[in-house]
């Protein structure tokens, strides 16, 4: 031999734990990134409007406009005219899905939103209950508002409709 000694041959296990040893922390990095694009957004209970702005208002001007001819009918009242106030809009209480790991010295627990594939691509949250809009106050204009009789019934007629308290509604005599 010419003084030069060979080497064996590196087996493949070697070579694998050496380039681990090198790139652990890359590695590791990088799992850690594929183990949180995994797991779904973590929350409480996903409430979420289940209508444009613009919408809310709209349905609250349809109960302003049937609520004036419901009252406008009742005697005495003659001509009415109403005005709501939103607390808050209407809102769906959507379905999660809860998972808890525990381990012996730490837990943890992830939640994800329930949803159903409706073809083509699609995908709809399961609604478990829908919220109706809570209402702050209701002003009611009318003819006969001078009446304490006739403002009796319209407060009562405004808060078996809106939910309101007798508080929270005022009746005024129009002109």
């Amino acid at each position: 031999m010419n003084g030069q000694e060979k080497r064996p041959p590196i087996p493949w296990k070697t070579r694998g734990l050496e380039l681990f040893q090198r790139y652990k922390y890359a590695l590791l990095v990088v799992l850690a990134g594929v183990v949180l694009m995994g797991l779904p957004a973590l929350g409480g209970v996903d409430e979420t409007p289940d209508q444009p702005e613009g919408e809310v208002a709209f349905e609250t001007e349809e109960l302003e406009g049937r609520l004036e001819e419901a009252l406008s009918r009742m005697d005495g009242v003659g001509t009415a005219e109403v005005v709501l106030t939103l607390r808050s809009g209407p809102i769906q209480v959507l379905a999660q899905d809860s998972q808890s790991t525990v381990r012996a010295d730490q837990s943890q627990s992830s939640q994800s939103t329930v949803v159903v594939n409706g073809g083509s691509g699609v995908q709809e949250p399961v609604v478990l209950q829908q919220l109706s809009p809570q209402y702050q106050g209701a002003l009611v204009i009318c003819s006969g508002g001078d009446d304490p009789a006739v403002r009796l019934r319209v407060v009562e007629a405004v808060a078996a409709l809106t939910g309101l308290g007798s508080d929270r509604i005022s009746v005024s005599k129009g002109k």
